[in-house]
């Protein structure tokens, strides 16, 4: 140990009865999670001293959830005495927390839950853990992986979905809800899902049924480096928690960011940021153990000389919060506690999320993860588990194709004058299945590279990289092209229009790499936005990598992950007159563009309000 990390330990070891202030953010709350091999460490009271000073100096923390298994390490009762006695005496709630994991390093190795002995372990661990708290909360791999031969058996004719859905829902309710209860009435039941959900059903994770059995679910919204195995859009933190606060209203209990993958300490902030826009009420930082790594000046990004909204000089100012003294920041606790009270000042004014509904039903895939691609090109997106009947335009990607009544459901939405926005993918897997009813068009199976673009009879754009695209056929004047790709003297659709009775279906040919979506050209994106979003207050205008956060309040976030300035525009149908920035109070100024008459629309004059974004850069609008 360090000698000054060994003297503030000796200071504080005495002090049982410091008391820190709860509730240190205004608009949510923040946990820290403790794995089993850091609350195995607390029986050491200096070390746990020493630990919690240097994390709760820099960022204030409500809450701490005590693991008491991971990998087989079981804390003992005596360690979980000291240290709920130590929070306690500090005004830390605490709760338990549960991996069920044999070995986490040997590819996340799970219990077999068809093995009898490894069941009664489970039972084992969740009953200790329920006999010491009233909350538990089972982080992200309570699914199964296992193909022994005990599986395999019990498995039969069954598809490894099939199984183990039935397996784990099973699992659920006999090995952790009915002894948890059992042992403690007053126990609160949480599952906390990962990032990786639209490949859940495979492994057992069960949307349809889990949400209602547990007490409350809670949601990973760690993103990381999107260049890692996972591919994960940053955009991802804000939708996931949105499309599970859609499975369980009011019972999805905050968002969920680590450190891994970490290239850059903004890109880390960028999780934690993204995460509060969706309006998570609590946020865990996971772990204690990653609170504690030192800050390094090299983590500052090459863009950070232009300006982000992470601003390091500003983070590295010494910090005071209540109850403690003034400290020069030393850990990455500090870029979370320095995260946390800017995006507090204006979190209040911003109203509920809203978006343009997609439904993606139950244990469904098909172009997956699709919703985040979209979100990062600048529709703001809201993924649902049933079929929105009442809005005015959804939007459905190939999973949809897993409802077998979904052509029904697309042609009642047109039939009452609404508009339905399918994929390439999803039209894919409607022919043959009734979509002709509607129009026939086809995806041929061929494909295009392209790089020039036409929206209507404007001109022609350019890409700056080719994008390969599935060719898309149709029949001359039933259908009519909206955006074209073109290479030479031949073309298809980007964006293709159909009527069917009162209402409107649209075709969005999808890229065969879903990036590609961000280098389609600004005029493209615009269309392409207007169609899908033009029912929601304002819509994003410019460049991809860019997203358009909304709110029911007339509040939004324009956000930039590019690693370069953009200049973007906003613009509302319902022609807003004045947009102010809610972080310094500045008035964004406005230019009236008119739109010439198309169609059957007269032409009309429209405010813009143009904005310029600094890399991984947003900005807070209140419009009237």
């Amino acid at each position: 140990m360090k000698p000054r990390i060994r003297l503030i330990a000796m200071l504080l070891a005495g002090f049982t009865t410091v008391q820190a202030s709860a509730g240190h953010y205004r608009n949510f709350r923040v946990a820290v999670y403790s794995r089993a091999y850091e609350t195995q460490k607390m029986g050491d009271p200096a070390w746990l001293a020493a630990a919690w000073e240097e994390v709760s100096r820099q960022v204030g923390v409500d809450k701490i959830y005590l693991e008491t298994h991971r990998d087989l390490e079981v804390v003992d009762q005596a360690t979980l005495d000291q240290a709920k006695a130590f929070f306690k005496a500090r005004g830390v709630e605490t709760a338990g927390g549960i991996t069920l994991t044999i070995d986490e390093s040997n590819r996340f190795e799970t219990f077999c839950y068809t093995n009898p002995e490894h069941r009664a372990k489970v039972k084992e661990i969740v009953e200790y853990t329920a006999r010491n708290f009233d909350e538990l909360i089972l982080d992200d791999f309570f699914f199964t992986s296992c193909k022994c031969d005990l599986c395999i058996a019990a498995k039969g004719e069954k598809s490894w979905t099939g199984y183990r859905l039935e397996l784990m829902q099973k699992a659920a309710r006999e090995l952790v809800l009915e002894p948890a209860r059992a042992v403690n009435p007053k126990i609160k039941v949480v599952i906390k899902y990962p990032n990786w959900y639209d490949h859940f059903q495979g492994l057992g994770f069960n949307l349809e049924a889990q949400p209602a059995m547990f007490d409350g679910i809670y949601t990973g919204t760690e993103t990381r480096d999107p260049s890692s195995a996972q591919h994960l859009q940053a955009y991802l933190g804000y939708n996931i928690f949105r499309y599970f606060e859609n499975l369980k209203p009011g019972g999805n209990g905050g968002g969920w960011v680590d450190t891994g993958g970490m290239r850059t300490l903004d890109r880390y902030a960028e999780q934690l940021w993204i995460t509060l826009f969706a309006k998570a009420p609590e946020i865990t930082l996971f772990d204690l153990r990653q609170m504690l790594y030192p800050l390094r000046i090299e983590t500052q990004a090459p863009w950070q000389e232009q300006g982000t909204s992470f601003d390091f000089d500003a983070m590295m100012q010494p910090v005071t919060l209540p109850g403690k003294q003034a400290v020069t920041p030393t850990t990455v606790a500090r870029a979370a506690g320095y995260t946390f009270e800017k995006i507090d000042k204006f979190l209040g004014s911003l109203g509920k999320p809203i978006g343009v509904r997609s439904y993606k039903p139950f244990h469904s895939t098909g172009e997956e993860f699709l919703h985040n691609f979209m979100g990062m090109a600048g529709i703001p997106m809201d993924v649902v588990p049933r079929f929105p009947e009442e809005e005015p335009v959804v939007f459905l990607t190939e999973a949809a194709a897993f409802d077998l009544q979904i052509t029904e459901k697309i042609k009642k939405h047109l039939r009452e004058g609404k508009t339905a926005v399918i994929t390439s993918g999803l039209l894919k897997a409607l022919q043959g299945k009734g979509i002709e009813d509607i129009a026939e068009i086809r995806c041929t199976g061929r494909k295009a590279l392209v790089r020039q673009f036409t929206a209507g009879w404007g001109p022609a754009s350019f890409a700056d990289r080719d994008i390969l695209i599935p060719q898309v056929a149709y029949l001359t004047n039933d259908s009519w092209e909206e955006i074209s790709a073109l290479d030479d003297t031949n073309g298809w659709p980007i964006l293709h229009y159909a009527g069917y009775g009162k209402g409107k279906l649209y075709i969005l040919t999808i890229p065969d790499n879903f990036v590609d979506l961000y280098f389609l050209p600004a005029p493209v994106l615009n269309r392409i936005r207007q169609t899908i979003a033009g029912h929601l207050p304002v819509q994003l205008e410019g460049p991809g990598y860019v997203s358009l956060f909304a709110y029911d309040n007339h509040t939004f976030i324009v956000e930039s992950f590019a690693d370069t300035t953009l200049k973007v525009n906003l613009t509302s149908s319902l022609n807003f007159t004045r947009m102010t920035n809610l972080e310094t109070g500045e008035v964004c100024p406005s230019v009236d563009r008119t739109l010439p008459a198309f169609r059957k629309n007269p032409a009309r004059t429209l405010r813009n309000f143009p904005l310029q974004l600094k890399p991984h850069s947003f900005i807070v609008l209140k419009a009237e």
